[in-house]
């Protein structure tokens, strides 16, 4: 009769069960300390399908390595690595939107901490003024930057040539033909003679100068006051501060695929 093995001990079976399993924290934890809600909503969140790990739906109980894995909610990808940094900037006139400068005008990354590095997202020409935003998640950078995901970007500015016609307006609203084609339709409004509020979500150089010169205007001053969900009139121009969680959480439904869907995720 052959001998058979003795049965491991029940812990041991357990313990190696429990190493084939993805390690981590728990994914609602991780969730809820990034500020998606309770633990309770961020189950709920779990349990509707919305999330993904690795590209696989999630379900309650996962595990995350918040070092290695891929977390999506509704598309969009969760920023969990501490590493990552989001600050927001209010450029002044005269600073370039690049990393090094070959006129040695002063740029916009020497006015955030060297390290970790971080880039621009977007870009504000030399003469132009507001916020901009700078992190190392590029993943995140990439989706607010591409036109299809529609992220907007609201700007006031004053021009020459006194008011600005009504004609005029309602051709910004609807686009403008310049060299490098017809712009998108734009919100524009003229809160004061010569002063105007548009909001856009392309992101083509000096854009908003050359809409204005198509329909009769020099731009005097340009400043950028929104960037999606992104406002501060408190920061004064040079200044810069890091983002919060709920900033970011506001930023990544801005660019989700599914981005209506993240509306009730802190209810």
């Amino acid at each position: 009769m052959p001998r058979r093995d003795p049965e491991r001990p029940l812990w041991e079976q357990w313990a190696e069960r429990s190493r084939s399993l993805p390690q981590g924290e728990r994914l609602q934890k991780v969730l809820a300390s990034l500020g998606f809600g309770s633990r309770r909503v961020c189950e709920e969140i779990i349990a509707a399908g919305r999330v993904t790990v690795n590209g696989a739906v999630a379900e309650l109980g996962r595990r995350v390595d918040i070092e290695h894995d891929t977390v999506e909610v509704d598309g969009a990808p969760v920023g969990m690595r501490p590493e990552l940094v989001y600050y927001l900037v209010n450029k002044p006139s005269g600073v370039v939107t690049t990393a090094q400068d070959t006129h040695g005008r002063p740029t916009i990354v020497e006015l955030v901490p060297s390290e970790p590095r971080v880039f621009p997202v977007g870009r504000l020409d030399a003469d132009s003024e507001g916020l901009i935003l700078l992190t190392n998640d590029g993943e995140l950078a990439n989706r607010i930057a591409h036109p299809s995901h529609g992220v907007e970007k609201a700007y006031v500015v004053r021009v020459t040539g006194g008011p600005v016609s009504p004609g005029a307006l309602r051709m910004l609203r609807e686009g403008v033909e310049l060299d490098d084609g017809r712009t998108a339709p734009a919100k524009v409004s003229q809160p004061e003679p010569g002063v105007l509020e548009l909001v856009i979500h392309e992101g083509r150089n000096r854009q908003i100068r050359r809409m204005c010169e198509a329909v009769g205007h020099r731009v005097d001053r340009l400043v950028r006051v929104r960037v999606g969900p992104l406002a501060d009139r408190s920061l004064r121009p040079g200044a810069f501060r890091e983002l919060t969680r709920a900033e970011v959480n506001a930023l990544i439904r801005a660019v989700s695929v599914r981005g209506d869907r993240y509306a009730d995720r802190d209810e």
